[in-house]
C-alpha cells in the first residue's frame, strides 16, 4: 500500500508563472477561442526567433508534428524510416500512421542518445541493399542533445533526411546550435510534463517556409481555395488553439529560467549522490548543453545489491514519483520484428540503460524540501541492500 500520509511529489508537473493569464483573458475578451486567431501565428514566431529559424507551425502534439514532418517527406507505404530506439512510442508511431517500417536504432554511452556507429552500419546495410532509409527521426533524450555532427554526416552522405525530435530537449544545445534546428525538421511539445506546457501541443520548425506553409494546409484538413469545402488531398485536424498558444507565449518568456532551475536540480542530486558508487547520472558531453529536462541515473546492481525497479518502487511507495528509463522500441510488443541495430554486435546500450536506469523527480517547480526528501528516500532504499525485505 501506498503511503497517504506524504503529499506527492510529483515527476514533472506544469510550471505557470503568471504570465500566461494575461493572453487566455486577450484570447476570451476577443473571442478568439477557436483553433485560429492571432496567439498562434505570434507563438510561432516568438518560438522561431528564440530557435534561430525560419519558421513553425503550431499543432496539436509533438506526435501530430512527426506525422507531419514525414508526411512532407512524402513517407509511405513499403517506405522505412530510421528511428532512435530509447525513446516514448511517441517517435515512431507516426511511421506506422503511414504504413511504413521503423527500422531502430541502439543508443551509446556518451550521451544515450543514437549510436553513429550503428547508424552507420544500418545506413551501409541498407545501401547494400538498395533500400535506403526515407528519413530518420533523431531523438534528443532528457533535454541532452544526440551527436549531430556525426548523425548528420552520415545522413548527408546518404541523402538521407533528419527529422530531431527535440520534445524533450527545447532549450538544450549542440556547440550552440539548439536542438531541432539542424535537420530538415524539429518537432517540439508542450505536453503537460515538458520544460513549457501549453496544457497539450506541440510545433514543427524548420528553415522551409514553403514546407511549413504545406504542414498547416494539412493540419487543417487539407481545405483547397474554394468558396466551399473541397479536399484534394488527406489532411488532419493538427492545428492548435488559440487559447493553448497564448498560454504558450506566456511560458516560453521563462524559458530559460526553467532550464536553469532543472539544471539546478541536477546539480543538487549530483552532489548529494556522490559519495555513492552504485549511482551514476546522464553524461553531458563535450559540445552539449543539456536541459536536464528530466535527471536521468542508473544504479548499479553488482554494488547497491538493490535494482533500478526496486529504487522505482521503493520511491513509489512513499509519494514520489519516478519513472524507468523508456523500455526500448525494439523490445516494445507494438514492434515486434522490426529491423534494430545494436551499438555495437553484440552490445545493446538502450537495453542496458533500461535495465539499470530511472528518472527522479525534476520539476522547476520542485522545493529543495521536496527534493531532500527525494534525496533521503533514495539513500534510504540503497540502505536495504542486505534486508531486501524492507524494500517494497
Amino acid at each position: 500500500m501506498l503511503n497517504t500520509k506524504l503529499s506527492k511529489i510529483y515527476l514533472s508537473p506544469p510550471h505557470l508563472s503568471g504570465a500566461e493569464q494575461a493572453y487566455v483573458d486577450e484570447a476570451f475578451q476577443s473571442n478568439w477561442i477557436a483553433p485560429v486567431g492571432p496567439h498562434i501565428q505570434a507563438f510561432e514566431q516568438e518560438m522561431a526567433d528564440y530557435l534561430g529559424v525560419n519558421g513553425g507551425a503550431a499543432v496539436s502534439s509533438g506526435t501530430s508534428a512527426i506525422h507531419l514532418a514525414l508526411s512532407l517527406l512524402k513517407v509511405g507505404k513499403g517506405d522505412r524510416v530510421f528511428c532512435s530506439t530509447l525513446t516514448f512510442t511517441a517517435s515512431a508511431n507516426p511511421i506506422v500512421y503511414l504504413g511504413a517500417e521503423p527500422v531502430f536504432i541502439d543508443s551509446e554511452l556518451e550521451s544515450w542518445n543514437m549510436s553513429p556507429e550503428a547508424l552507420e552500419r544500418a545506413l551501409q546495410n541498407a545501401s547494400m541493399k538498395g533500400n535506403l532509409p526515407k528519413a530518420l527521426i533523431v531523438v534528443h533524450l532528457y533535454g541532452q542533445s544526440a551527436k549531430m555532427r556525426e548523425i548528420l554526416k552520415l545522413c548527408h552522405h546518404y541523402e538521407v533526411p533528419v527529422i530531431e525530435d527535440a520534445a524533450e530537449s527545447l532549450g538544450a544545445t549542440y556547440y550552440g546550435n539548439q536542438t531541432g534546428t539542424m535537420g530538415e525538421f524539429g518537432v517540439l511539445s508542450f505536453n503537460g510534463n515538458k520544460i513549457i506546457t501549453t496544457s497539450g501541443g506541440g510545433m514543427l520548425v524548420s528553415n522551409s517556409l514553403n514546407a511549413l506553409d504545406k504542414a498547416r494546409f494539412l493540419s487543417t484538413q487539407a481545405k483547397d481555395q474554394a468558396i466551399h469545402y473541397q479536399h484534394s488531398e488527406l489532411g488532419y485536424n493538427y492545428r492548435i488553439s488559440n487559447v493553448l498558444a497564448g498560454i504558450g507565449r506566456g511560458q516560453l518568456k521563462s524559458l530559460d529560467s526553467r532550464v536553469m532551475k532543472r539544471r539546478e536540480v541536477f546539480e543538487n542530486y549530483a552532489k548529494a549522490f556522490k559519495e555513492l558508487d552504485s549511482i551514476s547520472f546522464m553524461p553531458e558531453y563535450k559540445g552539449s548543453f543539456s536541459t536536464r529536462w528530466l535527471t536521468a541515473i542508473t544504479i548499479d546492481e553488482f554494488i547497491s545489491g538493490i535494482t533500478s525497479e526496486e529504487v522505482v518502487n521503493y520511491l513509489n511507495h512513499h509519494q514520489i514519483e519516478a519513472r524507468p528509463v523508456w523500455k526500448p522500441l525494439h523490445l516494445q510488443p507494438l514492434f515486434k520484428g522490426t529491423e534494430y541495430f545494436s551499438h555495437q554486435p553484440g552490445v545493446n546500450i538502450a537495453e542496458r540503460l533500461f535495465e539499470s536506469g530511472l528518472c527522479l523527480p525534476s520539476g522547476s517547480n520542485l522545493t529543495m524540501n521536496d527534493q531532500q526528501r527525494v534525496i533521503e528516500c533514495v539513500i534510504e532504499c540503497l540502505s536495504h541492500s542486505k534486508d531486501r525485505e524492507a524494500i517494497i
